[in-house]
């Protein structure tokens, strides 16, 4: 008896093992395909998302050119400020650097004036004191008349109170009128290189700025060109052919 069941429990254990494992295997495909499924989580009356529709993507990208239009016009108008302002900096910097080249061109000439002097003789004088003091008191008076002039500055009138970088009170007054004159011309030829490096630089900030606008009045012109239902070619070629006079008014005309 002992034998018999121990031969059914040999024999039943397995077959109920395979039975159980090929009902687990089952369950978890089952699980499986459940989990993936997107309908799990969705109502089965709520419908999948449609796709939009072309009048609603047209509408779409007719907003965002309409928006870049309006930011391209924007930048467009604020170059067109900013080309306007170098422009004027820039001829306000011709002005000076014309007033630079006129004050150095009367000292030029104030100081050819004394080109012949130089092969003369110095008159002679006594040298004595009171001659030398005298020469002194020209030297100052014809130094602070220049400088009230605007001819010298504070620093070369202090040089020549001073007696400093070769203003000598001893020398003839002729000397010291061709070396007031020299000192003048000198000084308006350094100012005159200072105007003209102004003006240049200037020039060059009102190019850039002139092209800048005109870069952006181009595309602000072509983004609202874009913005017509049915744009007529013939138009858009007229008003191609015009933009160039439009915005050439930016691009200044430097003075040869």
């Amino acid at each position: 008896m002992e034998t018999v069941v121990f031969y059914q429990f040999v024999t039943d254990v397995p077959r109920a093992a395979a039975i159980w494992s090929t009902l687990f295997l089952l369950t978890l495909g089952l699980l499986t395909v459940l989990a993936a499924r997107p309908e799990r989580d969705r109502p089965a009356d709520d419908p999948l998302p449609a796709a939009p529709t072309a009048r609603e993507v047209a509408a779409a990208e007719a907003a965002d050119l309409r928006r870049y239009a309006e930011e391209v016009a924007v930048a467009a108008a604020r170059a067109a400020t900013t080309a306007k302002r170098r422009r004027a900096a820039w001829l306000s910097a011709q002005e000076q650097m014309e007033r630079a080249w006129t004050a150095y061109d009367a000292a030029d000439t104030a100081a050819r004036r004394f080109t012949g002097v130089r092969a003369l003789p110095t008159p002679r004088t006594p040298h004595t004191p009171a001659e030398y003091a005298a020469r002194e008191r020209y030297l100052h008076r014809a130094a602070m008349a220049a400088y009230w002039r605007g001819d010298l500055s504070m620093a070369q009138l202090g040089d020549v109170f001073g007696h400093r970088h070769g203003w000598d009170p001893r020398r003839h007054p002729v000397e010291q009128e061709v070396l007031i004159s020299r000192v003048v011309r000198d000084a308006r030829l350094a100012d005159y290189q200072v105007a003209a490096d102004s003006e240049r630089a200037a020039w060059r900030d009102a190019e850039l700025a002139a092209e800048s606008a005109r870069t952006l009045a181009e595309e602000a012109y072509a983004a609202a060109a874009r913005l017509r239902p049915n744009p007529v070619p013939a138009r858009r070629t007229v008003a191609g052919a015009l933009r160039p006079a439009v915005v050439a008014r930016w691009r200044p005309a430097r003075a040869g």
